[in-house]
């Protein structure tokens, strides 16, 4: 069993930056990918961005690509997401996710193993 906790959600104004981290009790971490979701009010649950076991790979959906960047520390079984220039729109509940495959199952949305709890993210204009 994983356990994934997210941390580091918050208010904060458009243009400004936030750093979620996500630690998972596992003692296998690099055996999985590593991904973030999110869901705004009223919407599906979305792709954000996701990251290959050793770290080489990364992927992002458009909405993000350039202002959002995945990393993982590997000794520290941690995985984060340095948010720049965030937008209103990207107030949702962002969601940490552990799975056994590729970041492009991750991107697909084919199920993931693990998921955290959320920290929710609100940018005021």
């Amino acid at each position: 069993q994983v356990q994934l906790v997210e941390s580091g959600g918050g208010l904060v104004q458009a243009g400004g930056s936030l750093r979620l981290s996500c630690a998972a009790s596992v003692r296998t971490f690099s055996s999985y990918a590593m991904g973030w979701f999110r869901q705004a009010p009223g919407k599906e649950r979305e792709f954000v961005a996701a990251i290959s076991k050793s770290g080489g790979v990364t992927t992002y959906a458009d909405s993000v690509k350039g202002r959002f960047t995945i990393s993982r520390d590997n000794t520290k079984n941690t995985v984060y997401l340095q948010m720049n220039s965030l937008k209103p729109e990207d107030t949702a509940v962002y969601y940490c996710a552990a799975d056994t495959g590729t970041t492009q199952r991750m991107r697909d949305m084919k199920g993931m193993d693990y998921w955290g709890k959320g920290t929710l993210v609100s940018v005021s204009s």
